[in-house]
């Protein structure tokens, strides 16, 4: 069992491990009403890399805890955004105590729980990116966890100014990894291109949604490397950011240079059709 705390009733306690550490994941979900889009890939994520961090939580705590939160803060947004929706987030901790790095055995989890507006939604015709400066160091014990340890996400997206939407990172051979808060796709000749999920910090809900939706309609998808010749040479057919809250948005403009752009791999993310 977990310690659940309201975030509009005060944040974690001083000692928590989450604050203090990064010990810790955590979960934003897009929110209609009462209902999450993909849902239960969220909370199963939440379930299954708190387990790879050694801390225990289960699905029907999880699930208890969101329909306490949709009871809470939905009506704050029905009114207001009904069409657009409102972000659910979860906030996991190993808990409070434990000085130094080596946790206290025995300790309670801590789940916070915060709301929030959805964001303004993304140009549709394609947004404006660049490459980062920062470089992406993925530990593989680590890899894919939306863990609480984002330090160079922060400082990476410190370079998203004027009319960038966001800036991708690259790992320490200068592949393409990932961006601030965005998984890629790429499109191209035979099929499409991701980077694989063992080199991503953040292995998200809706990029393994898109790549078994694509497969299942019989397009090719390679997991591999993904270099900056393939995205600003001739082979690039357009360049997608996929994240579960703002949906699939096409890059127009990538380091200055403009690249294909069209809209229609969003035209199979309708969030509506993904509530649980």
């Amino acid at each position: 069992m977990f310690n659940l705390r309201w975030a509009d009733e005060g944040g974690f306690p001083a000692n928590d491990r989450g604050a203090a550490y990064g010990d810790g994941l955590f979960e934003t979900i897009r929110m209609h009403g009462d209902r999450g889009v993909l849902l239960s890939r969220h909370l199963d994520r939440m379930v299954r890399d708190a387990g790879r961090l050694g801390i225990p939580v289960s699905l029907t705590e999880l699930r208890k805890a969101c329909t306490a939160a949709t009871s809470r803060y939905s009506g704050r947004y029905t009114n207001q955004q009904a069409d657009r929706g409102w972000v659910l987030k979860l906030t996991l901790t190993r808990g409070e105590g434990g000085r130094g790095y080596r946790p206290s055995p025995g300790i309670r989890p801590n789940l916070m729980v915060s709301a929030g507006p959805m964001p303004d939604a993304p140009i549709a015709s394609g947004v404006a990116a660049d490459f980062s400066r920062v470089p992406l160091t993925v530990n593989p014990l680590l890899a894919g966890i939306k863990s609480l340890n984002r330090l160079e996400q922060v400082m990476a997206a410190r370079e998203i100014e004027g009319e960038l939407f966001e800036v991708i990172m690259s790992d320490s051979a200068g592949n393409l990894v990932e961006g601030t808060r965005t998984n890629l796709l790429l499109k191209v000749p035979e099929g499409w291109a991701t980077p694989p999920a063992k080199s991503l910090a953040v292995s998200g809900v809706l990029r393994q949604w898109v790549l078994e939706r694509l497969r299942a309609r019989g397009e090719v998808v390679a997991e591999r490397a993904v270099s900056i010749g393939d995205v600003m040479g001739s082979r690039c057919q357009g360049l997608y950011l996929l994240n579960s809250v703002i949906g699939v948005v096409p890059v127009r403009r990538l380091a200055g240079q403009d690249l294909p752009a069209d809209d229609g791999l969003a035209t199979i993310f309708n969030p509506l059709e993904l509530l649980e």
